[in-house]
This record gives C-alpha cells, sequence and structure tokens, in this order.
C-alpha cells in the first residue's frame, strides 16, 4: 500500500537542505506522498530508506519500456482511472498487424502504407509506433523469422505474437536488440516462453483465456522473477475485451492489486478483423479505456487524423499549460532583416499563427517570449503579456541579433501599441489582424505595398 507523508518523513534524514526543490523534508514528504516528486529526488537519502521506500511509492501500475533510440515507448505508471483526477501519464501506441497468413504482395503492399501517415501535430509526432506481427496457424520458424525481418525494416518497435518458444526464439534472434515485444505467454507455456523473453532481454505479453487464468499466470511469472511484462486483455469479442481492459486496470489502480498492474495490448484485429470503420470506432474507445498497445488492421490518414487528435486531447497533462519555448523562429527563409511578429506562448495559438504565416510566403521572424501558456487575451489580462514583457524580451532578445525593426502584434491586443512606441524607441510598431485567418492577406498586402 502506499504510504503516507508522515511515514516517507520517518526515513528522510531531516537536513531541511531545500536540495531537492522544497522549502523542508516534510514538504518533500508530502509531495512525494502525493506523487508530484519522486523519493530518489533526496540527494541524501541513504540506500536502506532507498530501498525500502521505493517499492511502496512507485505506481501501483508498472512502467515499463519497449524499443530502443528514438523508437523507445513508455507504456504504464499510470496512477488514475479518470484524467481530471490528475493526468494520464503513458499514452497508448499504436500498432499495424502483419501475419503470416498473408502473401507476400499484401505484406509488401502494407509495409509500404505505414510509412505515408507521419506528421506533427502541436510539435508531436503522429505515426503507427508498433508493429504487430502475428504468427499464424501453420506458419514455421523459417516463415515467420523472415516475416519479422521485413518488419524490422521499417525501423518500428514489433511487438511479436508468437506461443511456440523454438519459433519465438527464432524470430527475437533477428530483432532483440531492437527491444521488441514477444507477446506469447499462457498456462500452458509460460515457463518456457519466460526463459526466452528473459534470454533475449524482451518484454513478455500474457494471455489467458479469461480473468483468473491471466491473473494467475501473471502471478505465476512474477514468482519467477519476471516483473517485464504487458498483458493481453484481448477477449473473445468486444464486450469481453472491453470488461477484461477495464476489470485490470481497476484492479491495479483502485484496489492496488499490482498482479494486474501492467499495461495492456488489445488486438482489436481478432475481435473485429475486416470492419476497418469499427476497429476505428473501437481504437478511439480503447485509447480512452484502458489500451496500452492498440492493433489495427491499418493506420490511414481516416484513422489517424481524429485517433491522434483524441490521444492528444486526452494524454494531454490538464495541470500544465501547453507551450513552446520561447525565441526566435525564422519563417519562409527570413534572416535579420525580415520584419519581427509576435504572439504568446500557447502551443496551439503557436502552431495556428505559424501555419498561417508560413502559408503567406512572406519572410518573417516569429517572436515567442514567455506567456506562461495562456492564449492572447487571456495572458495580456493577468499582466504576462504586456508592453513590459514584450520590450523587455525584445531588447534582450532580439535587438542584438534581428535589424529589423518593424514589430507586428496581434489586432486583439492594439492596447498595447503606444506602450510599445514608449518602451521600443526605434521601432515601428504595426498592429496586425484580430484573428490568425486574417494574417495572409493582411501580411501581402503589407508586401504589395512595400511596407515590408
Amino acid at each position: 500500500m502506499a504510504l503516507n507523508g508522515i511515514q516517507i518523513f520517518k526515513l528522510t534524514p531531516k537536513k531541511n537542505c531545500k536540495e531537492c526543490g522544497c522549502p523542508t523534508c516534510m514538504a518533500f514528504s508530502m509531495k512525494v506522498a502525493q506523487g508530484a516528486m519522486k523519493i530518489e529526488q533526496c540527494p541524501h537519502m541513504s540506500d536502506e530508506a532507498l530501498a525500502s521506500l521505493s517499492e511502496a511509492t512507485a505506481p501501483p501500475m508498472k512502467t515499463i519500456k519497449i524499443g530502443t533510440g528514438a523508437e523507445e515507448h513508455t507504456l504504464g505508471g499510470e496512477t488514475v482511472l479518470f484524467r481530471h483526477e490528475k493526468t494520464f501519464v503513458s499514452k497508448p501506441r499504436y500498432a499495424v498487424a502483419l501475419c503470416t497468413c498473408m502473401d507476400d504482395a499484401t505484406v509488401e503492399a502494407k509495409l509500404a502504407e505505414i510509412p505515408k501517415v507521419d506528421y506533427d501535430r502541436i510539435g508531436e509526432r503522429m505515426y503507427a509506433e508498433l508493429v504487430y506481427v502475428n504468427c499464424g496457424e501453420g506458419a514455421d520458424a523459417a516463415k515467420y523469422t523472415a516475416l519479422v525481418e521485413k518488419a524490422a525494416g521499417l525501423g518500428r518497435t514489433l511487438v511479436l505474437e508468437c506461443k511456440d518458444p523454438e519459433i519465438a526464439k527464432a524470430a527475437l534472434a533477428v530483432c532483440k536488440d531492437s527491444k521488441p515485444v514477444l507477446n506469447g505467454a499462457d498456462a500452458s507455456n509460460y515457463e518456457a516462453m519466460n526463459a526466452v523473453a528473459t534470454e533475449a532481454g524482451v518484454v513478455l505479453g500474457v494471455s489467458g483465456k479469461d480473468l483468473n487464468e491471466l491473473y494467475d499466470t501473471t502471478a505465476a511469472l512474477e514468482k519467477l522473477g519476471n516483473k517485464n511484462l504487458v498483458l493481453d486483455t484481448t477477449g473473445a469479442d468486444i464486450k469481453e475485451t472491453f470488461a477484461n481492459t477495464v476489470q485490470v486496470r481497476r484492479a491495479a489502480l483502485k484496489d492496488q492489486d499490482r498482479t494486474f498492474g501492467y499495461p495492456s495490448i488489445v488486438n482489436l484485429v481478432k475481435i473485429a478483423k475486416g470492419d476497418l470503420h469499427l476497429q476505428a470506432a473501437l481504437a478511439s474507445m480503447f485509447t480512452m479505456k484502458y489500451g496500452s498497445i492498440i492493433v489495427m488492421e491499418q493506420m490511414t490518414y481516416a484513422e489517424a487524423l481524429p485517433l491522434y487528435g483524441l490521444r492528444q486531447n486526452v494524454f494531454t497533462d490538464p495541470q500544465k499549460p501547453m507551450k513552446v519555448e520561447p525565441g526566435i523562429y525564422p519563417l519562409n527563409g527570413a534572416d535579420e532583416n525580415a520584419v519581427v511578429v509576435t504572439t504568446v506562448d500557447f502551443a496551439l495559438t503557436y502552431f495556428v499563427v505559424s501555419g498561417e504565416l508560413e502559408r503567406s510566403g512572406v519572410p518573417l521572424n516569429l517572436v515567442i517570449n514567455d506567456a506562461g501558456g495562456l492564449s492572447v487575451l487571456t495572458s495580456w489580462a493577468a499582466g504576462k503579456f504586456s508592453g513590459n514583457s514584450i520590450s523587455a524580451y525584445i531588447k534582450e532578445n532580439v535587438e542584438p541579433k534581428v535589424k529589423s525593426r518593424k514589430l507586428i502584434i496581434p489586432g486583439k491586443v492594439a492596447v498595447l501599441k503606444g506602450d510599445l512606441e514608449a518602451k521600443l524607441p526605434g521601432w515601428e510598431i504595426i498592429v496586425g489582424p484580430r484573428e490568425a485567418v486574417q494574417l495572409v492577406k493582411f501580411l501581402k498586402d503589407m508586401q504589395a505595398d512595400g511596407q515590408i
């Protein structure tokens, strides 16, 4: 069970050194108990205290890492069932399914299709992170290994579904360095599959004919010393799969049952094979309730655009504003002589405004200063996007790098024009349009008139 702040405080060094960022050890202990800080952030905690506290203060759901390098992904680590309670930690990852039952032409077509969906939305890359490779009935080690090698050529993290330990061992020999998931342990083979996964150093997927068998098999694997697991909660149909996935998550987070405290795999191909529209709808549902790896037959823009937008909305921390880094962003080949445009650091505002600025084709320097991650009017009302903050940032960061002395400000804060003219002598302050969609015409008209 999780410890409270007093219990944690008893094991701290009680130095009140403030090196962790908290004014006292008690304040630090309370934050650890709330999950806002980690016990390792105390530089003076003894090894004995760390050992006794680490397990007790760890999230009820274990954090699992899969993949390597740029393709390393984090699963699990969740502490709440509902986003409004705190925040979700690890977003679900989407996998496109391949199978040895497919002919070569189908496999090649799928492999060619997967990389086509790859775009940025509000600073986040949107693409199918995983490839799910299924060893179909009757496939031998050579055929499965050949398919795994083809899938590995995409450079994505793999999930291998294979229940035969020898075939799994052969497949892992060609891809284990990329840290795939081996999804194949069940009540009949878990000891052999555990040996294969442990030897290869990869995450092991566990399944069962029902929740009781899944629980017992997971507990047995834990007794063997393996806690690097994911749970395949896919059932016989949609209803059973949904019930399994929710009950596993509730058992871990509400009942504090760590045997079920692992990320989940939901295979939509098994419960909605051939129905791509149903799979897209189910992917949305399991994005919210509570798939960690969601397997689909395909990922085209038709599925990706609404699905990734949903995931980004749900898995953005509601307690933290979405911000971009302050700085100078040259657009359309701008140099030091290009006009300066400024707006707030709220991510959505930045990406909407920068998109319209790029569409105009006019070279310019977009300047972002720290406005608290708020919208234009909100940050202005809060005093974070003001004549003082804008002028101070311009003088310190822009004037040494940019020769242009024309500054375009958002039309919604036209009231700042006079203040900025007083605080930025030598600068021409231009009031831009109120809405981002009007920027293209505004800039093109200025360019046609020779103003920029």
